[in-house]
């Protein structure tokens, strides 16, 4: 794959301290708008709960809110935790998202429920349904297959609906499913980067072409945090750096202002530089460099961004560095 990889984003909806959730909605829209005028690809957002810093819980609501904002840019689920879900209601919300919105529709599947234990059996599902996984995939894969005659269930909307399904994954599990299935793959390199080239590996030598895909087609999370300058962007990085601290301290809250002293526990702060290991931070030039080196050393047929900035207009910014530095 040559350094032209396609740039997509990922947004969590952060909510900032200092503003609401309905702020955050509304700049997830806007930053969707700018992404589609600078050329990205697709627009993701993910499922979180009891996350007070993340606005995405109704991942289907808000995809529905920047896809009727938007008229080009993909838009999709990255991603919806199929344990929290029975698949034929994804099936129902995914194909009258295609039927509003048609030919834009993407489905990223997560084998985590995106939550602790105590919100999970709040949600009235229990935590065999990740060993169930691989299963729920074919069933909703099934729901969107047009019905046969003698079908006594359908999904309506979603039966025969264009919608792009995707694997994602943290491990090599999600991997071996994709491959297994001929779906595309997307891995969480922008949080969980250990396994990120054992798993390209395995998907890329195992795959079997399916009616879906006849090519692997790898997807790769990339944290970008961009600015004027390396030191301004280094600032910026802050907010993520105290927001993951504080979720490992167990006190998740609203994304903090950045910090230009921050002084972390140094066990938690080995943990965040493991974590955010796959990470480009800097001004303009640093960004184009780390971003083409992370194509070349991956060969990642997309990227996926995700660079949670705690001022909305800078974060449009770091955007829009991010998407001249393929250019």
């Amino acid at each position: 794959m040559s350094a032209m990889a396609k740039l997509s984003v990922l947004d969590l909806a952060p909510v900032v301290e200092g503003a609401t959730t309905r702020e955050a909605l509304n700049n997830s829209l806007d930053l969707a708008r700018h992404a589609e005028k600078l050329g990205y690809h697709r627009f993701w957002l993910a499922e979180h709960h009891n996350m007070p810093g993340i606005a995405s819980a109704a991942t289907a609501v808000v995809i529905a809110h920047v896809a009727g904002g938007t008229s080009t840019i993909r838009v999709g689920a990255g991603g919806i935790m199929l344990p929290n879900h029975a698949p034929l209601m994804v099936a129902e919300a995914f194909g009258t998202l295609a039927e509003l919105h048609p030919g834009r529709i993407d489905l990223g599947l997560g084998r985590a429920p995106g939550t602790d234990q105590a919100t999970m059996r709040a949600l009235r599902r229990y935590m065999g349904g990740a060993d169930t996984f691989p299963q729920d995939v074919v069933e909703l894969m099934g729901w969107f297959e047009p019905p046969v005659p003698g079908q006594t269930i359908q999904a309506v909307p979603g039966a025969g609906a264009d919608v792009q399904m995707w694997i994602l994954g943290s491990s090599l599990f999600g991997a071996q499913l994709a491959a297994h299935l001929g779906l595309p793959f997307a891995f969480a390199s922008h949080f969980a980067p250990g396994d990120m080239m054992d798993a390209v590996q395995i998907y890329r030598e195992s795959f079997r072409p399916s009616l879906r895909l006849q090519e692997p087609y790898v997807m790769l999370g990339l944290n970008v945090i961009a600015a004027e300058t390396d030191d301004e962007a280094k600032l910026l990085l802050t907010s993520i750096q105290q927001a993951f601290a504080n979720l490992r301290m167990g006190r998740p809250g609203k994304m903090p202002p950045p910090k230009a002293d921050l002084k972390l526990d140094p066990m938690v702060e080995q943990g965040i530089l493991q974590a955010l290991s796959c990470s480009v931070v800097g001004g303009p030039d640093k960004v184009k460099r780390g971003i083409a080196a992370f194509v070349a050393q991956t060969g990642a047929d997309e990227l996926m961004v995700t660079g949670s900035v705690w001022d909305h207009k800078l974060r449009l910014r770091s955007y829009e560095i991010a998407a001249a530095a393929i250019s």
